[in-house]
């Protein structure tokens, strides 16, 4: 048995420092880079890429809306035409990055709104899935486990895999609960690895109001820009090997 633990990562921005990437990486496999839009630069990006090349993690385009004050975490009503060129100018730029170290891009998530949109309205997942079909068919769209994001890839004939969330709480319908509701995220370390074992082994995890659902999750999504969130990290990944469960990144299942 394997999983992938991703993370979001090159979010810093000219000066300022966000995050723990480097302390991060040697307990993940895959990351997904800021191209630009809510956080980083091509300094940062080409730092990021260099030190996932370091430490031997395959790489992901990070693309969102545009939206560097709100962190891409604000809601946009952008048109199909236009979700489709932000991600593919994303995708192009770190894909450039990662060419000039020698390295290939393995897959595309999408940050913030973007994504959350993208969980709940197909139209938005298929600007993303046919932008990322038009630049690599080869890339993998990371897609919210059973959301219709996975039905957009598949009606695009895109690789895909489905992701589930470490230190977030689910509803019962599973998708993720709003940051805004307390107790969405989870901030207990133990708690959370426990959930991370459970949910790769059964398949199953417990939502917010602790009713349990079935997710599949070929890939976990930690974060690495929390305080904490490295020891997080850490005991996830030890976890797991204790239990005999291999950590590669996906591209290589």
């Amino acid at each position: 048995m394997h999983i992938d633990l991703n993370c979001d990562m090159g979010e810093s921005f000219g000066v300022y420092t966000l995050g723990y990437d480097e302390a991060a990486m040697p307990y993940v496999t895959s990351i997904n880079v800021a191209c630009g839009f809510h956080a980083s630069d091509p300094s940062n990006m080409l730092k990021t890429v260099c030190l996932a090349k370091k430490y031997n993690l395959a790489i992901g385009a990070h693309p969102s809306f545009p939206d560097l004050v709100g962190f891409g975490r604000r809601a946009m009503a952008a048109s199909h035409e236009e979700i489709f060129a932000d991600v593919v100018y994303q995708i192009g730029a770190l894909a450039g990055v990662c060419q000039s170290q020698g390295l290939k891009l393995q897959h595309v998530k999408v940050h913030g709104a973007m994504y959350n949109q993208a969980e709940k309205d197909i139209a938005i997942g298929a600007a993303i899935a046919e932008a990322i079909k038009s630049v690599d068919p080869a890339l993998y769209m990371v897609c919210s486990s059973g959301s219709p994001m996975v039905t957009a890839a598949k009606n695009a004939g895109v690789n895909y895999v489905e992701e589930a969330f470490a230190d977030r709480a689910y509803t019962r319908e599973g998708r993720l609960a709003p940051r805004s509701q307390a107790g969405a995220v989870i901030h207990d370390v133990n708690m959370v690895a426990q959930r991370v074992l459970a949910l790769v082994k059964t398949g199953k995890v417990r939502t917010i109001d602790d009713t349990e659902i079935s997710l599949n999750a070929e890939t976990i999504c930690v974060h690495g820009d929390t305080p904490g969130a490295v020891e997080m990290i850490k005991k996830i990944h030890s976890l797991l090997e204790q239990e005999g469960i291999g950590l590669k990144p996906f591209g290589k299942r």
